[in-house]
């Protein structure tokens, strides 16, 4: 099945895209240039192309910040996928509601939410399609860029999700079943209006058990692939939290976002010194330093049990698509993430109990 699966998402290849620039042409940038040129083109797009030396002006290759000038010649080579097919995978789904009109999925952690460039089988969206009965491969388009974004080329179901979640983040994803109500929930996101709660284990102790935490959030200038908290620039972030429950060498704690910014609770709390718990990305699946033999072992402990970041959307609160109506999901804790809460409430009592005698 595998086999016959990638057989269906051949490689993209490279179209080289010529402009002559005409002679009224104004002095702008030449990624804005080719943005507004190229159909279908993104600004991230042209970016990786002018990164990885594909584009020319007067065949020499050419950075992002150039003028172009009136009579340039401009060679650009460009990725394209070709349109790929979606086979259905009767892969099993926790689904917390359903009815005509969407579905509110309880996502395990590891599965990705949606084919893409590098994860293009054994998605969320494979596993919708076999659920809603559809059994022949669909024809879909993928965009490359930041966000590699879907589109159905065929006519009939067409899932669509409002939101997204990382590869290894746990909990709750809402698809649209009618691709007509896709703008409706999207514009709750944009305008903040549904509410999102995760719930998350961090190293250490906090020193306030709720507060607030605000930091603009950009990309790294040491490394594009990690987000940061940025004192210039970035957008606007804002994490409400409240601690749930202490433990001598972690938190557990409920995360409220006033924001959705990339990787934003991941961030936040690195930023405040309490990163998430197996988070490898940022360095979250490291055993934090202390002089206490316990304490030690029970981090090395905990840090061997978490394959992944120990992050969990678990509850929505949105308004339906028809009728108006609130509509309010919860969700259980995926099995690792209730298996390291018991290690830590197991040995917080021992401590306890030592620091009595």
């Amino acid at each position: 099945m595998e086999d016959n699966i990638r057989n269906n998402y051949p490689e993209p290849s490279e179209e080289t895209i010529e402009i002559d620039v005409p002679k009224g042409q104004t002095a702008i940038r030449l990624d804005q240039f080719l943005t507004k040129e190229i159909k279908g083109a993104t600004r991230t797009k042209i970016q990786n192309a002018i990164d990885a030396g594909k584009v020319f002006v007067n065949n020499k290759p050419a950075k992002a910040s150039k003028k172009v000038q009136p009579f340039d010649v401009i060679k650009c080579g460009l990725l394209r996928y070709p349109p790929l097919e979606l086979v259905p995978e009767d892969i099993p789904l926790e689904i917390e509601f359903e009815d005509e009109e969407l579905m509110v999925v309880n996502k395990e952690p590891g599965m990705c939410s949606h084919p893409g460039v590098g994860n293009r089988y054994g998605t969320l969206i494979n596993a919708v399609l076999w659920h809603l009965g559809v059994r022949e491969a669909q024809k879909i388009e993928i965009d490359d860029d930041e966000k590699e974004e879907m589109k159905f080329l065929s006519e009939g179901v067409r899932p669509g999700l409002a939101h997204r979640l990382d590869k290894d983040t746990s909990g709750l994803l809402i698809i649209s079943k009618n691709p007509e109500n896709m703008p409706f929930l999207q514009s709750q996101f944009s305008t903040r209006s549904i509410s999102r709660e995760y719930h998350t284990l961090v190293w250490g102790k906090l020193k306030e058990t709720s507060g607030t935490i605000e930091g603009n959030i950009g990309r790294s200038p040491r490394d594009r692939k990690k987000f940061v908290v940025l004192r210039n620039g970035g957008k606007v972030a804002i994490t409400d939290y409240e601690v749930i429950e202490e433990f001598p060498i972690a938190s557990y704690v409920k995360v409220k976002l006033r924001t959705g910014r990339t990787h934003q609770i991941r961030v936040h709390f690195g930023s405040i010194g309490h990163l998430v718990i197996g988070d490898h990305f940022y360095n979250g699946d490291k055993s934090p330093k202390t002089t206490s033999k316990f304490k030690r072992d029970l981090s090395n402990r905990v840090a061997a049990m978490a394959n992944r970041q120990m992050l969990h959307a678990k509850k929505l609160e949105l308004i339906h698509p028809l009728g108006q109506r609130s509509l309010e999901v919860d969700s259980t804790l995926p099995k690792d993430f209730q298996d390291i809460l018991e290690v830590l409430r197991h040995y917080t009592k021992i401590f306890n109990q030592n620091l009595l005698s």
